[in-house]
């Protein structure tokens, strides 16, 4: 753009009145050249604004910083929280989840035994100013071993993100178990919800993954089902889960995000671990069980109520003055009541079954149980018309049940011959050499 100051347009207005020939002329003189045009004052910046602009222009965002929500560890070791933003943003809901998830449950096997001891013991009383003496019996309870094996340094992995099917009852916003999603959300019947609880029983006891439905039978594709593909069963994403708690006015609503362990016949190994016991010759009363904690993420209503219900003693205040059960009628029944979310969680695996290419290598796989399930495989597939058929191989990742218990038996039985007792779970086998044994020249 040419800028003409307003005196030199006067004197060009001028001239053209006088003489019109030099106007014209005046006016058809080529335009300045790039470099006289920058140097113009009109066009001239200070120093100072090129410099903040050329500022402005380097300094990067800001760093997102995740939320850093409050919460508290309970007497069991599960998280709660109370904090108000969870209760509002989904997203910051789920990426708490996702924060609490990489930390695995506590999964450990107790051993107890104990037995009962009848003795007799003289007993003085005074009636009437005499000294009576007598005999009584009583009853004492003797442990004779108590020790548990940490089964939590075996998890290995990511935890896998899963949810239920929208045909499994469960709590979906309200305070009993319902199916579908949305709209279509019906209470569970009965039937429904018994046969739903049965197969977490044996599911958990046979330690398939909680994504496997009650419609899960041993078959061909087998260990593709035990995968961890194609696990968020329901309709909906973990994200709309937490974008439907957050859009809840419910007074008592709680969200719970649920840890499992699986990969491992939990039942065979207890029943395997009691064999040993046995073989001890101990006949006492004999428990052995897995025990599981710290595996459930509670986000709950942040008012008072909720917070004070959070507390066991004023909770069990509450029972005392009978107050409680006016505060569950109220949970159970008001339409702004209590609601519960109790639909997804993480699966942390012992052992999963992953896809291999085909190999040639004889069959490494023969102690698993998944061995027939393989051969069945194999089978079908040799028994193709197909010139090359496409051999489903698979390989077992993690520790296996027989390899732990390989590793584990003899301290078990030495621990029960022993009457170990021993709050702190055990971590290693006793009979493995020492770290200060294995640093030895010649060792």
């Amino acid at each position: 753009m040419l800028i003409i100051d307003a005196d030199v347009k006067s004197k060009q207005d001028s001239v053209g009145d006088c003489n019109p020939s030099l106007a014209s002329s005046s006016l058809q003189q080529p335009p300045p050249s790039f470099e006289e045009s920058v140097a113009d004052h009109v066009l001239q910046f200070p120093q100072e604004d090129s410099l903040n602009s050329a500022q402005e222009s380097d300094e990067e965002p800001p760093v997102f910083a995740p939320y850093d929500a409050q919460f508290f560890t309970s007497r069991s070791g599960d998280i709660i929280s109370h904090d108000s933003h969870l209760n509002d943003d989904g997203e910051a809901l789920y990426r708490f989840l996702l924060s609490q998830a990489s930390t695995p449950p506590t999964v450990i096997l107790r051993c107890q035994g104990s037995h009962s001891e009848t003795h007799t013991r003289m007993v003085h009383s005074h009636h009437n100013g005499n000294t009576k003496m007598k005999t009584e019996q009583y009853t004492e309870r003797i442990t004779d071993f108590d020790f548990c094996i940490d089964i939590r340094q075996y998890i290995f992995g990511e935890p896998t993100h899963w949810s239920y099917a929208d045909s499994t009852p469960a709590y979906r916003g309200r305070m009993y178990q319902e199916v579908g999603i949305s709209e279509e959300k019906r209470k569970a019947k009965k039937s429904e919800r018994n046969a739903a609880k049965v197969w977490d029983t044996e599911r958990t006891r046979r330690g398939f993954p909680p994504w496997i439905g009650s419609d899960y039978a041993w078959r061909e594709d087998q260990p593709y089902i035990m995968q961890t593909n194609s696990v968020l069963r329901s309709s909906w994403t973990l994200r709309q889960w937490a974008d439907d708690y957050c859009a809840s006015r419910k007074y008592l609503k709680e969200f719970n995000y649920h840890k499992v362990a699986y990969g491992w016949n939990f039942e065979a190994m207890r029943v395997a671990v009691i064999s040993v016991v046995n073989s001890t010759h101990y006949r006492g009363d004999l428990s052995v069980q897995f025990e599981t904690s710290q595996n459930v993420v509670s986000v709950r209503s942040h008012n008072r109520l909720s917070r004070a219900l959070s507390n066991r003693w004023i909770k069990f205040l509450l029972f005392l003055t009978l107050i409680y059960p006016f505060i569950w009628l109220f949970k159970r029944f008001h339409s702004r009541g209590g609601g519960r979310w109790d639909v997804c969680g993480g699966a942390y695996a012992l052992k999963r079954v992953e896809q291999t290419a085909k190999q040639s290598t004889p069959d490494v796989y023969a102690e698993s149980p998944f061995r027939d399930v393989f051969e069945t495989a194999d089978a079908t597939a040799q028994g193709s018309s197909l010139p090359d058929p496409m051999v489903r191989r698979t390989k077992v990742v993690g520790m296996r049940e027989g390899e732990w218990f390989r590793q584990w038996e003899g301290t078990i039985r030495r621990a029960v011959q022993n009457r170990l007792q021993d709050r702190q779970p055990l971590t290693t086998p006793d009979d493995h050499p020492s770290h200060q044994a294995l640093v030895l020249d010649g060792y």
